[in-house]
């Protein structure tokens, strides 16, 4: 499989305290990665290194062999259209309404698309997400869950082919959950790559190829196929609390 994504040897810092430390992985195409462990173990932020949200202390994060913190303009932008990020607590601008927040990537992504083409395509991604409320309103007037509905329709908006999504079923009721899956899983079907952050260990054993399992900011160990399926390993890791 190809190498869609590479973390060589990247640590983070911030306020001075180390995050993640010295993490290597190769996220391989069309494969479907589960990033688990215990609350502040650096999983997430070792998701938005991966998505080139944050700038490695050390190291470099490599998207089809090209250094993303060394991307000229139009490379990265290649790479912002091809990869989207549902964010745990949704991330959606207050001051916007939902309608202009969904608009937005096709504006930056697609300039070269009508108006009409825009609505079509937000119109059809939201049926896509079960979001039923107006467009007009702004994230403050929707539940949590509501804002994580709009927070996916944005990520599908450019139709990527890889997807960073942290605790992105959180907030949702089972219906809407089973929905989101169910995307996932077509476009894991797809071939699509995906990279997800998840305490969830029915989700990680029906969606993830293989598990990384992060720790104190490092990679502690790593479950692939039969391994994620049992409850063995993963299940008291995870009972625990990530506790190693």
């Amino acid at each position: 499989m190809e190498a869609v994504l590479e973390l060589k040897n990247v640590s983070f810092s911030t306020q001075g305290r180390e995050i993640v430390h010295n993490f290597s992985w190769t996220y391989r195409e069309g494969k479907t990665a589960a990033l688990v462990g215990p609350s502040g173990g650096g999983k997430s932020t070792a998701l938005k290194l991966s998505a080139g949200l944050l700038v490695p202390s050390h190291g470099e994060v490599v998207f089809r062999g090209r250094n993303i913190a060394a991307m000229n303009r139009k490379e990265n932008l290649e790479f912002r259209r091809e990869g989207a990020v549902v964010f745990q607590d949704s991330a959606l601008w207050a001051n916007q309404s939902i309608s202009q927040i969904l608009e937005l990537p096709l504006q930056v992504h697609y300039p070269q698309m009508t108006a009409r083409e825009r609505t079509e395509r937000i119109r059809e991604t939201l049926i896509t997400v079960g979001y039923r409320k107006e467009l007009s309103i702004r994230p403050a007037m929707l539940s949590m869950g509501e804002q994580k509905l709009v927070a996916f329709a944005r990520a599908l908006m450019c139709q990527p082919r890889l997807l960073f999504l942290d605790e992105w079923t959180e907030s949702l009721d089972d219906r809407s959950a089973r929905r989101l899956i169910g995307l996932v899983q077509a476009r894991k079907a797809l071939g699509h790559t995906i990279i997800f952050v998840s305490h969830d260990l029915h989700i990680i054993q029906d969606l993830a190829d293989l598990a990384l399992v992060i720790t104190s900011g490092e990679l502690f160990m790593v479950l692939a196929g039969d391994q994620i399926k049992k409850d063995g390993d993963l299940g008291r890791f995870l009972e625990k609390g990530g506790a190693p």
